[in-house]
């Protein structure tokens, strides 16, 4: 019996010091640099949010946040390191609604998308625009759906990539507004946006910052944006719900992940940080200037925001048969 006894008491206190070893280790948090997965090549507004983030993360913590920049695969790529990454901390990723419509598009994944990520907190968002080339004969929504009723498939939509947020948008639009336009797809917003432009399509979601000096110039007209409130930048164009097809919201939000099964204090920890990073008034200057707005959320409402996300856009996609081989 002594002999049991003092097994159950070394192995008391080896489970007691695990837990303070693992309770000190996230006190330390972080002693080391961090890397910031971006699922996207460099240059374009994820580079310079994660950027931006990271350089604040770096001045409060005293750890350099390393960009890493994992382009390729729809993101697949880079969630994929992302999740294979130990769950420390010491990786985190920059997420956009694409994660949730990801399973609906693909067969299969190399991933779980809720089961394998954890989430910290949300940073930003920017909602989408509509936009027409203007020999388009309609100037506000109620025309462009009476048109495009009139025309069945006749009126084409560009989109920066095929089962993108700028795709189901389109496919959304179809649905809510009962009419069919074409999806014409492109490898990128740029080429896109010149066909838009030279007029070989004739409709564009996209974020306004893609837009406004088009708009102002009067090489496109603005005709509706999603959302509740209308943009500060373009304040002559109406929500969908003013302009008459309320319920249109396709919201693109940024916001951070790390991989499952992170320890919930680090998670805490960095949430709390970066909660009061995008709360700063010249990070909101600088996220003004890309086209985004300040969009804070903590661990648990980005966790009921990706699950609400998916179920929202598993029922277009799938009502638009949309899939990705």
């Amino acid at each position: 019996m002594k002999g049991c006894n003092a097994v159950v008491r070394v192995l008391t206190l080896a489970v007691l010091l695990g837990i303070a070893g693992s309770a000190a280790a996230q006190q330390a948090y972080p002693n080391k640099p961090i890397r910031f997965i971006t699922p996207y090549p460099p240059g374009g507004s994820t580079t310079v949010l994660a950027r931006l983030v990271g350089q604040k993360l770096t001045e409060s913590w005293g750890q350099q946040v390393i960009v890493d920049n994992r382009g390729g695969g729809n993101t697949i790529i880079g969630t994929e390191a992302l999740v294979k990454s130990p769950p420390d901390g010491y990786t985190i990723f920059l997420a956009s609604p694409l994660l949730v419509m990801l399973p609906h598009l693909y067969r299969t994944l190399p991933y779980d998308t809720l089961r394998d990520v954890a989430p910290v907190a949300t940073i930003a968002n920017t909602e989408l625009i509509l936009v027409l080339n203007p020999s388009v004969p309609a100037n506000n929504l109620q025309e462009l759906i009476a048109l495009a009723k009139s025309k069945p498939g006749e009126l084409n939509y560009a989109s920066s990539s095929s089962g993108g947020p700028t795709h189901v948008a389109g496919e959304m639009f179809n649905i809510m507004a009962g009419v069919k336009t074409q999806h014409v797809p492109y490898k990128g917003g740029g080429p896109a946006l010149t066909d838009l432009l030279g007029g070989q399509v004739q409709m564009y979601f996209n974020t306004p910052v893609s837009f406004i000096s088009h708009i102002k110039s009067g090489k496109l007209k603005a005709i509706a944006i999603s959302g509740e409130t209308r943009s500060p930048a373009l304040p002559q164009v109406p929500t969908f719900t003013q302009a008459g097809l309320p319920g249109f919201d396709v919201g693109y939000w940024q916001g951070i992940l790390v991989p499952a099964g992170t320890p919930r204090a680090i998670i805490d920890k960095l949430s709390a940080e970066v909660v009061r990073i995008v709360a700063l008034p010249d990070i909101k200057e600088k996220l003004d200037s890309q086209g985004f707005a300040p969009f804070v959320s903590n661990a648990d409402q980005f966790a009921a925001l990706l699950k609400s996300d998916m179920a929202k856009y598993a029922k277009v996609i799938k009502a638009a048969n949309i899939k990705i081989e």
